[in-house]
């Protein structure tokens, strides 16, 4: 945006968990937020917590929508300073419980979900040549982990995409970064049947992100007492790391 306007940012899957907190925290910087999601009534109550903020219905394994929705939010609004593909989905799947559909419902939103919202964004923004893209991966995306297999496939995926495309695009002025959450407290990881270490509110999650914007890393990884431990078991052999994990987990 030029000198003098507020910035402007645009959230997928704004209704809930750290995207909804991601908008107010900006919003009460005073940016323009805009979040998308697919339940109208979750996106109203979010925006009615504001002055300004507005939303726009979005399912982003809808191609043509995804394109839609953001040539919208430019005719009206501008091209945004910072995107945040946030829109997700998780459920565990343990091995007895394989199940194909689930696997290609992840990957559906939270891998082509995330590409959908890329091919939108990444053309304007090369050419104004600046912006910041944040991708909401996780620390699962780090190593296969039990019960995880469809949802940290996707994570995997995410990081390995913008690891490919961070430099290429910083040489253009676009920032592409990924952020990976350990633990954060959402109906998503609600559905966990175990203790899940250093979990943190959505509240927590959003303020580390906002924080993190006035930097330029490729990752950003939080909470970091956690987080590394998942680093270094990453830096392992398979053969220490597979027993580690069993450990660890008891599977």
């Amino acid at each position: 945006m030029a000198d003098g306007h507020k910035k402007l940012a645009w959230i997928t899957g704004g209704g809930s968990g750290i995207g909804k907190a991601l908008a107010l925290a900006l919003d009460a910087l005073d940016w323009q937020v805009i979040i998308s999601g697919r339940t109208e009534q979750k996106l109203q109550a979010v925006v009615e917590k504001s002055q300004q903020m507005a939303y726009s219905t979005l399912d982003v394994t809808d191609k043509e929508q995804n394109q839609q929705v953001f040539s919208v939010l430019c005719e009206q609004y501008g091209l945004p300073d910072l995107v945040i593909l946030n829109a997700g989905d998780y459920s565990p799947m343990p091995v007895d419980e394989f199940n194909l559909d689930l696997i290609y419902k992840l990957n559906q939103v939270n891998y082509l979900g995330v590409m959908n919202g890329l091919a939108a964004i990444l053309p304007p923004m090369k050419e104004r040549k600046s912006g910041q893209i944040l991708l909401m991966s996780s620390v699962a995306g780090y190593r296969g982990l039990p019960d995880a297999a469809p949802y940290g496939a996707t994570k995997a995926a995410l990081i390995n995409f913008a690891e490919a495309l961070y430099m290429p695009l910083k040489e253009q002025g676009v920032l592409l970064r990924v952020v990976n959450p350990g633990f954060v407290t959402t109906q998503l990881t609600a559905q966990n049947s175990f203790k899940m270490p250093a979990e943190i509110t959505t509240n927590e999650a959003a303020e580390r992100i906002v924080k993190a914007l006035e930097t330029d890393s490729f990752e950003i990884t939080f909470p970091k007492r956690f987080t590394y431990i998942l680093k270094i078991l990453r830096a392992l052999p398979y053969r220490i790391y597979f027993f580690l994990i069993s450990k660890i987990t008891g599977k």
